[in-house]
């Protein structure tokens, strides 16, 4: 694996503000539309001959012609609105990634401090953006169902190639192939070295399902943490628990009658773990949100997955942060 310390960098511009606030392709397309729908239907109005008196006509123009393009420009604006919505979020995001990046780093410090107040004000503020965001693109949803027939198209290169075509308010992921057993088991093993490209594309594609993201997240957390003390899951050789004993830990089952999925017996590595838990409480948050995150994503694996593939997910490298972080919290006593 990498080194811990390294963290991820940030895409070049993403917290720098876009200033072509001028035309775009939205404005463009709707203009075009509206071009031709005023000069087909101007071209009927005036061209072909009606039985209707002089008010009723210029009523029934006044209808067909200002009112879909009426539609046309408020599907557009919506359209323009929900994609600088998305372009606000993908900063907000970053800046959270960041903000956690560097509250990883402090935990590396090994001076076992709590996080600055300063940090976690910050982290309320971005998350509570989010939440308004989402609110906001969720009322550009129902605008744009309003529309009907006149939404327009996106023009082409105005979303990344790697993005489905929604309809607004609809999440990404809900479009998105649903992650295979064996993304999955790989993608919690992490990759071997910079050059597994397997597991990188395995991990690319489990990081587009906002549940395993969250898992990935905080198993790196943990497993960084843990490299501090010199305790390296691939040193670990836990005893194997036989699938059924994984299922009934999945639907529920705690204690001793699920002891021997904590198969991790290295002294040395329990001894640092136990000892981290009690003396560093960044630590000890970090490694009971990984056993919430664990617990409730394998509990979603689990009734899809064959003996096999509860097998090959007992050997990664997340699972054997849970056997070791698992004896460690009592969740096997």
């Amino acid at each position: 694996m990498s080194d811990p310390k390294d963290a991820r960098p940030t895409l070049p511009g993403l917290y720098a503000r876009s200033e072509a606030d001028g035309v775009t392709g939205i404005e463009i397309a709707a203009m075009a539309v509206s071009v031709i729908w005023v000069g087909l239907s101007g071209w009927y109005f005036l061209s072909v001959p009606t039985a209707q008196s002089g008010a009723l006509r210029f009523l029934l123009g006044v209808m067909v012609i200002v009112m879909p393009v009426a539609m046309i420009w408020v599907a557009a604006l919506a359209i323009r609105a929900a994609r600088v919505m998305r372009t606000e979020s993908a900063r907000l995001q970053a800046a959270i990634d960041a903000i956690r990046q560097a509250y990883v780093a402090q935990a590396q410090s090994g001076k076992g401090q709590p996080p600055h107040p300063a940090l976690l004000k910050r982290l309320d503020d971005i998350a509570g953006a989010q939440k308004n965001l989402e609110g906001t693109l969720a009322m550009l949803g129902g605008i744009r169902q309003a529309g009907g027939p006149a939404a327009l198209p996106a023009p082409d290169g105005a979303e990344g190639d790697h993005q489905p075509t929604l309809s607004l308010g609809t999440p990404a992921e809900a479009l998105q192939p649903p992650l295979s057993n064996g993304d999955y088991i790989r993608a919690l093993h992490f990759p071997e070295t910079a050059e597994d490209e397997d597991g990188f594309a395995a991990l690319r594609r489990a990081l587009k399902d906002r549940g395993t993201a969250k898992l990935i997240q905080a198993a790196q957390d943990v497993l960084t943490l843990m490299s501090q003390d010199g305790i390296y899951m691939d040193d670990l050789r836990p005893d194997m628990a036989r699938p059924e004993i994984w299922r009934a830990f999945a639907k529920g089952e705690r204690g001793r009658s699920i002891a021997s999925l904590g198969g991790i017996r290295d002294r040395s590595s329990l001894a640092l773990a136990a000892g981290r838990m009690r003396e560093d409480p960044i630590f000890r948050d970090a490694a009971h949100h990984f056993l919430r995150r664990f617990d409730t994503s394998f509990a979603g694996f689990e009734p899809t997955a064959t003996d096999e593939d509860i097998s090959a997910f007992a050997m990664t490298r997340t699972s054997r942060a849970f056997m070791l972080l698992g004896r460690v919290a009592g969740t096997f006593d």
